[in-house]
């Protein structure tokens, strides 16, 4: 029978946001780290890191790659690439600054597609994760995930450690590229997504704070502004990055607001003169407090901006 999916890059599957976890004995669970998507894939020999949207990783993190140099060509595996913090926890914002910081960097495998050019999409989830154990080398930087069976226990532990949250997977699941069929669920402990960033309001700094939003039936629409997490340093290096996406138009559907509103949050047409604008092509993830009764994001709290993200794919999670 003729292989579904073709030997090379595969799309990501992707897992659905949802308020509660599912349970029963269909159901696996893993804790989901704060890092990128990365694939590995082994061909003639050699090993290439690539993100979702298959920017190569594989000079960066030399020492990942060389460890997984041992599996055989024909071989794609999907993981989480982290760094690690010094309390040993994933960080993405660190990942980001990984050249000046020279943080821990762990693969996390979680998934193997192809071994040896064979197609194992269709495979079960939890046939394909004893494979992966079986086959996958590992190191000090490169570790599989670890599977946890009972989603209280899961949630207890990524909320005790200041984790991003947890990934819920029946393990009779096929993996689906590039689909969010609801088989993978997802779960953040604290408030927070990525956006996409339609523009920025400068600063002798560079940016001053950066205008994000959502796509909902194919409009994108502004859902706030994000200042707090903000530093000098970041701030100069993502006005240089956002150079190349100015535009003369404001790509978000519902503004400008008609008033400032009672805290001054509104991007009224007199603040929306101020603003540069981008073309909606860069991902930021962000932290929040809460989603107001119009749509709007209170206390925000960027965290790194998203290069393994299509910013078409970025809708409300919650």
């Amino acid at each position: 029978m003729k292989s579904a999916v073709q030997f090379g890059f595969v799309k990501p599957m992707e897992a659905l946001a949802v308020k509660k976890l599912p349970q029963g004995k269909s159901w696996s669970y893993e804790l989901k780290l704060d890092g990128h998507r990365v694939e590995a894939l082994i061909r003639d020999g050699r090993v290439s890191l690539l993100s979702r949207r298959q920017s190569t990783y594989t000079s960066k993190f030399p020492l990942v790659a060389n460890t997984l140099r041992e599996l055989p060509n024909g071989t794609v595996i999907d993981g989480e690439l982290t760094a690690i913090d010094e309390l040993g926890r994933p960080r993405l914002s660190i990942l980001q600054n990984y050249l000046s910081q020279k943080p821990p960097i762990i693969y996390f495998p979680f998934d193997i597609m192809f071994y040896k050019g064979t197609d194992l999409t269709r495979k079960p989830l939890s046939e394909r994760r004893k494979f992966l154990r079986k086959v996958c080398p590992t190191s000090d930087s490169v570790i599989v995930s670890e599977v946890m069976e009972t989603a209280a226990l899961t949630l207890a532990f990524a909320q005790a450690n200041g984790l991003e949250g947890v990934v819920a997977k029946r393990i009779d699941s096929f993996y689906e590229p590039g689909r969010r069929s609801g088989q993978w669920q997802k779960l953040r402990v604290s408030l927070g997504q990525e956006f996409v960033v339609g523009g920025y309001l400068p600063s002798e700094l560079g940016v001053d704070s950066l205008l994000i939003g959502y796509y909902r039936g194919g409009k994108l629409r502004y859902a706030g502004r994000v200042r707090a997490g903000l530093i000098p340093v970041t701030r100069r290096r993502i006005a240089r990055e956002l150079q190349k996406l100015i535009a003369n138009i404001c790509p978000f559907c519902n503004l400008p607001d008609r008033t400032a509103g009672q805290w001054g949050e509104g991007l009224t047409k007199e603040k929306m003169a101020k603003v540069v604008w981008l073309r909606p092509l860069a991902v930021a993830q962000v932290e929040f407090l809460e989603w107001t009764s119009a749509e709007r994001l209170r206390h925000t709290t960027f965290v790194a901006l998203r290069y393994d993200k299509d910013p078409l794919t970025i809708q409300r999670e919650t």
